[in-house]
């Protein structure tokens, strides 16, 4: 199923839908007026210009294969700072091996925001994955470095997601979250809209409350529900 998903996927156009959200947006927080596109079900809209600090970004988006190993050593380097003490607070724990392995799997997927167009500052890892049957786009990581938080630049890099999972026909965007990790689930759920999805652990009637995390999904303009998988729950157990 992967295999046909991936032809699939090279059909469409993914990294220029990324590139010309960029090429619109390289000054984010500027005067311009934010660019409108069609997220599908997202009230919130892109994110205005009015509510940001000024950051002067490109975004790229390539295949792990296509990144510099420079590049991807900066990206778990910053992954582990950031989630380390997190994920030591989960049943998972923290494996150095494990993460650099899931992180440069060959279908590896990363948005990389560059400042100046010369220094990395965020980055988000995703793959193109079949979940209990829907077709999704999968966000692993969205990893900001600290002097660009609280920016807008994390949300944009979600909206992009969203679009190119609109453009590939995905029924949804979905990801994994810590529960203890409350800036993040605040941030997902609320701001942008994110629900828990029927494959979560408190979903599926496995850990429940027992689990560290909830799987969070948001559905695409295919992912109505005359258009997603028809079936029940079919999460698995946390551990």
């Amino acid at each position: 199923m992967w295999h046909y998903l991936e032809n699939r996927i090279s059909q469409h156009p993914i990294c220029p839908v990324a590139s010309a959200v960029s090429s619109h947006s390289v000054l984010i927080g500027s005067s311009r007026r934010a660019p409108q596109w069609d997220m599908g079900q997202s009230p919130e809209g892109p994110v205005s210009p009015s509510r940001l600090r000024r950051l002067n970004v490109s975004i790229e988006c390539k295949r792990v294969s296509g990144l510099a190993p420079a590049t991807v050593d900066w990206a778990f380097d910053l992954t582990k700072t950031n989630m380390q003490a997190m994920y030591e607070q989960s049943e998972w724990g923290w494996k150095d091996r494990e993460k650099r392995e899931e992180m440069t799997d060959d279908r590896a997927w990363y948005l990389i925001a560059w400042e100046n167009s010369s220094v990395p500052v965020a980055f988000s890892h995703f793959r193109f994955d079949v979940e209990c049957g829907d077709e999704v786009l999968y966000c692993y990581e969205v990893q900001l470095e600290s002097k660009v938080r609280r920016k807008g630049l994390g949300k944009f890099l979600i909206q992009i997601l969203q679009l190119m999972a609109n453009s590939t026909q995905m029924k949804k965007v979905m990801l994994t979250v810590f529960k203890h990790n409350h800036g993040a689930y605040q941030f997902f759920r609320d701001a942008l809209q994110f629900e828990i999805d029927d494959s979560s652990p408190s979903m599926s009637g496995c850990c429940g409350e027992d689990c560290s995390y909830e799987i969070l999904s948001r559905r695409t303009k295919f992912g109505d529900s005359q258009h997603s998988h028809a079936g029940g729950h079919c999460g698995g157990c946390c551990h």
